[in-house]
C-alpha cells in the first residue's frame, strides 16, 4: 500500500507540472499581453518593455516556467495586478468557496444517483427503469450552461422561488456564503443534474451484476428477505465502482464548476480563473491552474483508496 501511494503521488506531480506547462504555453499563446490589458492599449512601447522587463516577460518561455515553479515552490503564486492581490490570497479566499460547491454537488449526486440506480437495477427492464434510463440521458446531453440558464428561468424568473444568483461578494468567506442558502440552491441542484446521471448509470450496471452472482442466490435460499439482501449484501458491493467515480468525473465537476460559477456569479475559483482568462491576469490563471490539478489528483488518489478500504481482497502491490 505504501509503495502504492509513492507511485501515485510521484504521477500526480508528474501530471501537475504538465498541465500547468500546457496552461503557461497556452497563455502565451493567446493574442494580446499582460502589458497591454495592464496598462492599456494607449501605453507607449518604452511602458510596455519597461513592464516586461520588471516581471521577467522579456524572457524566453521555458525561463519563465521555470523561473514561476521555483517561485511556486517557495509558496509564491505570484501577484494579481487585476485584483491587486497576491494570487495565494485570492486563492484561500476563493478556494474554501469552489470546495463548498462541488462538495455539496457531489453529496446529492449520490443521495440522489445511488437509490435510483440500485431501484432500477431491482426493477430493471420495466417501465420505471426505461423512463429512469431516458431521463439519465437527457441529463448526460445537456450542457452545464443549458441546466443552469433553464432553472434561472424556471425558479427564479417564471416563479421567484430562489434568487438567480450568488447575494455574496467576492470577498465574502465561506460563513458569510452560508448566511445565504437560498442563493446556493441553483448552483449546487445543476451540479447535481450533471453528476448525478452518471452515479445512477455506473450503480445500476453494478448492482444488476451483483444481483445475479452466487452470493445472492445463497442468501435468497436460506430465505433472507429480498430487502435486506439488496440493501445490505448488494448495495455494499455495488458501491465499489461507484467509488471510482470520484476520480473520473472530479476534473469533469471542476471544470463544470467555472461555467456554474460564471453563470450564478457565484465568488469561487471558477469565477476567478474566468475573469482571470478575460483580462489576462496570467499569475491568477497559472495559480487556478495549478490548484485545480492538484485537487483532480487528490480525487483520483483518495477514489482509489476509498476503493482499497471498502473492499479488503484488494491488495496494491510493486
Amino acid at each position: 500500500m505504501i509503495a502504492f501511494l509513492i507511485r501515485r503521488i510521484g504521477q500526480a506531480i508528474i501530471v501537475v507540472v504538465g498541465v500547468s506547462l500546457i496552461v503557461f504555453l497556452i497563455t502565451h499563446m493567446l493574442p494580446g499581453s499582460p502589458a497591454r490589458a495592464i496598462l492599456g492599449i494607449q501605453a507607449t512601447p518604452q511602458a510596455v518593455r519597461k513592464f516586461n522587463a520588471a516581471n521577467g516577460y522579456d524572457k524566453p518561455v521555458f525561463v519563465q516556467f521555470f523561473v514561476y515553479w521555483k517561485h511556486l515552490l517557495e509558496g509564491n503564486f505570484g501577484f494579481s495586478y487585476k485584483e491587486d492581490l497576491p494570487v495565494r490570497t485570492l486563492i484561500a479566499n476563493r478556494a474554501p468557496k469552489t470546495l463548498l460547491l462541488v462538495g455539496l454537488g457531489f453529496f446529492f449526486a449520490f443521495l440522489v444517483g445511488i437509490p435510483i440506480g440500485l431501484w432500477q437495477a431491482v426493477h430493471r427492464n420495466r417501465f420505471d427503469d426505461h423512463l429512469l434510463t431516458s431521463l439519465s440521458f437527457v441529463g448526460y446531453s445537456m450542457p452545464v450552461f443549458w441546466i443552469g440558464m433553464l432553472l434561472i428561468w424556471l425558479l427564479a424568473v417564471a416563479n421567484h422561488v430562489f434568487p438567480a444568483g450568488s447575494p455574496s461578494a467576492a470577498s465574502a468567506t465561506v460563513g458569510q456564503v452560508l448566511q445565504h442558502p437560498l442563493g446556493l440552491v441553483l448552483p449546487v441542484a445543476t451540479l447535481t443534474f450533471v453528476e448525478a446521471p452518471g452515479v445512477v448509470r455506473f450503480m445500476r450496471s453494478a448492482a444488476i451484476e451483483n444481483l445475479s452472482e452466487d452470493y445472492v442466490r445463497t442468501a435468497t435460499a436460506k430465505g433472507a428477505p429480498r430487502p435486506r439482501i439488496v440493501l445490505v449484501h448488494v448495495l455494499r458491493n455495488s458501491l465499489l465502482p461507484v467509488i471510482t467515480l470520484i476520480g473520473l468525473t472530479l476534473p469533469l465537476v471542476l471544470s463544470g464548476s467555472i461555467v456554474v460559477e460564471k453563470v450564478f456569479n457565484y465568488p469561487g475559483m471558477g469565477l476567478l480563473m474566468w475573469t482571470a482568462a478575460q483580462t489576462r491576469d496570467y499569475p491568477t490563471l497559472l495559480g487556478g491552474a495549478v490548484v485545480i490539478g492538484v485537487a483532480t489528483v487528490v480525487g483520483s488518489l483518495l477514489a482509489d483508496v476509498l476503493y482499497a478500504i471498502v473492499d479488503p481482497r484488494v491488495r496494491f502491490s510493486r
